[in-house]
């Protein structure tokens, strides 16, 4: 892109103008919520879903957004057009908008709306075949009944410190666990293990995030046959899956190589995690809204 424009509070500013106050209460307080969203040839996949998603984490914490559902699809569709950019990634971000240093949200008047649009590279195509090493990792995922895993809020604090130990350990993905010993989620990505045929990923009251390409596979799944259900499970039956899989946004569908040592299935991507990843790209391109 020759100059990247940036959606902010109804204006389009470049990004060196891309500014909000510090007196913001995403800022002060994390007070906020956010969409990570993709765009493959010109076509925003899954923006319902997204909005969708958007919307309702805005309503159950009480954030008005200051644009109707339309207004916001229009938005993100001029914003794409503005950059001319057919393939990237979107962050969405609404916070509670500038307020004073008290905690109070009734004294932030106005949210503030900030879309950015850029190119995206995560993982090489060679990771898709051979597959991520991963940990397993002390911090715990947050109880749910502390803060409902369905609102994607800006305060990702939780996840940061998981990714902090997956560093560390040198691995490019970590494995959160909750406070009962069951599997989540990764630091940002949803996670699914495969044992003799059957798929299964964590169910979204343990702690795990309702996310997109997670649902995107569960239908694809669905379409192919594949028996999948949502139950817990813990690390030991990560230990001894055929296949591991990781799923989210940025990473599409990537397989798992190893966790905390143990080598999962032949050490690369499975069959199965490859026909998912292969299925999924066969559709990212036609469900959504095409901007050209």
């Amino acid at each position: 892109m020759a100059e990247q424009w940036i959606y902010l509070n109804g204006q389009y500013v470049t990004k060196q103008d891309a500014v909000v106050s510090v007196y913001d209460h995403g800022y002060l307080y994390g007070d906020g919520i956010f969409e990570g969203i993709r765009i493959y040839n010109g076509n925003i996949f899954k923006c319902k879903e997204h909005l969708d998603r958007l919307f309702d984490s805005a309503k159950s914490i009480m954030l008005n957004i200051p644009l109707t559902y339309q207004e916001m699809e229009d938005a993100l569709v001029e914003t794409l057009r503005r950059n001319e950019l057919r393939n990237g990634y979107i962050r969405l971000v609404v916070s509670r908008g500038t307020g004073d240093l008290g905690l109070d949200p009734n004294r932030c008047p106005k949210a503030t709306v900030v879309i950015i649009v850029e190119q995206l590279s995560i993982y090489s195509e060679e990771a898709y075949k051979t597959g991520l090493k991963t940990v397993s990792v002390s911090t715990k995922r947050n109880i749910p009944d502390a803060l409902n895993p369905k609102i994607k809020s800006l305060n990702y604090l939780n996840n940061i410190l998981v990714k902090i130990q997956s560093n560390l350990s040198g691995a490019g993905e970590a494995i959160m666990l909750n406070s009962q010993g069951y599997v989540t989620e990764g630091s940002g990505d949803n996670i699914f293990i495969v044992k003799n045929g059957v798929i299964t990923t964590p169910p979204c009251y343990l702690g795990a995030l309702e996310g997109i390409t997670r649902g995107a596979i569960i239908d694809i799944c669905a379409e192919k046959g594949y028996k999948l259900k949502e139950e817990p499970f813990s690390l030991h039956d990560v230990y001894v899956a055929d296949e591991v899989f990781l799923t989210g946004t940025a990473a599409e569908v990537i397989a798992v190589r190893e966790v905390d040592g143990r080598i999962i299935g032949e050490g690369h991507a499975g069959p199965i995690t490859l026909n998912l990843l292969e299925e999924f790209r066969s559709v990212v391109d036609k469900d959504g809204i095409k901007v050209w």
